[in-house]
């Protein structure tokens, strides 16, 4: 008998609406509302009818334009504003159901945040800023500090721990933000735009460091951000809004080759499949009697990533599980398809992209 997982984020027809008659002109749509007539109303649609699970260990990224309704969802889920309708459960707790204790008690314990701004207080080192939040929870200097140090290490800031804010760079100050979120080491973590002040070189070092980061602590996180490039590098999962309404959720592949919208498709187009596919999406059954080379590749890995070394064997290449045990294998004429190729001609593997 097979034991359903309980998600760790739990959203079921979640509304935020803004304006004074929000609840009444919910309650009188049914719960079809559009944009038009809640301007009528006097109204503004944050979130429309949400309803999605986030599971222990996933990355959810959360896109849109500006004024979408992304940052809102998410304020909504750390309860930072009150939801119009609906239901969020926190690991199957009725988070809405709380009262300010248990709110208090839950966001100390369960929930860390970093936002655009960096928030640091100018006048505490890296190691103060970074110590304050366990300090606020009542644990000694002594002990918070061994807390931020460890910190400070796990983003790679050694030696930074005694500057103070002024002496950082940009990308110097989210890496403090970040420690700090994680100082009380959070199961799930929220993220609202951390890297869009930064330039690009740095915010693409950042998304390096944040990935680096999730490959060794495994947080459950929601990460918002405008940019898709972003969203398709980090997630395992991305949510599209417009208008307040999710309009896909799924994974980066299936984003790309199967746009639920049109709206979804205009995101999409231009993006190379060679950013989205996984090996283990194109790769063709291994025969234990092929010649095979030297070179082995993660089933997990994105084709962009190995394109070039599969493209300069002249054998089959294995593709491994987690186990380094064979799953399939590549070869140059797949690549090429993959990269050059009509969109019909890559031998995408349907399950494996659902699953991706």
């Amino acid at each position: 008998m097979s034991t359903t997982v309980q998600p760790v984020i739990k959203c079921e027809s979640v509304y935020k609406i803004f304006g004074e008659n929000a609840g009444k002109v919910l309650k009188k749509s049914g719960g079809k509302v559009d944009a038009e007539s809640l301007l009528e109303a006097g109204c503004v649609i944050g979130v429309n009818n949400a309803s999605f699970d986030v599971h222990k260990g996933e990355m959810l990224v959360v896109m849109g334009l500006s004024g979408s309704g992304k940052s809102t969802l998410l304020r909504c889920i750390s309860r930072l504003i009150e939801t119009t309708a609906g239901d969020i459960f926190i690991d199957g707790e009725d988070l809405l159901a709380m009262n300010e204790k248990e709110l208090i008690n839950i966001r100390r314990n369960k929930m860390g945040m970093v936002f655009q701004s960096f928030a640091l207080l100018p006048h505490k080192t890296v190691l103060e800023n970074i110590a304050l939040p366990l300090q606020v929870k009542g644990i000694s200097t002594k002990d918070s500090m061994e807390r931020a140090m460890t910190m400070v290490n796990l983003v790679e800031l050694t030696g930074c721990e005694n500057s103070f804010p002024r002496q950082l760079s940009g990308g110097q100050q989210q890496r403090v933000g970040i420690a700090r979120s994680l100082a009380v080491e959070p199961d799930i973590w929220f993220l609202d735009e951390p890297f869009s002040a930064l330039d690009p070189l740095i915010r693409r070092e950042m998304q390096d460091e944040f990935l680096r980061l999730q490959s060794v602590l495994h947080k459950t996180i929601l990460f918002v951000t405008h940019d898709f490039d972003e969203a398709l590098r980090l997630a395992d999962r991305i949510a599209i809004m417009k208008d307040g309404i999710i309009e896909q959720i799924d994974t980066p592949a299936n984003i790309v080759l199967n746009p639920a919208t049109e709206y979804i498709a205009k995101f999409t187009r231009g993006v190379p499949r060679a950013r989205v596919l996984s090996c283990k999406t194109v790769m063709a059954q291994y025969d234990a009697s092929a010649d095979m080379s030297d070179i082995r590749v993660s089933q997990n890995a994105i084709i962009e990533t190995i394109a070039e070394r599969v493209l300069s064997e002249q054998k089959t290449v294995a593709v491994t599980d987690e186990q380094d045990e064979i799953v399939g294998v590549l070869n140059s004429k797949i690549i090429i398809q993959v990269l050059f190729g009509e969109a019909n001609d890559i031998p995408v593997n349907d399950t494996a992209v659902s699953q991706a």
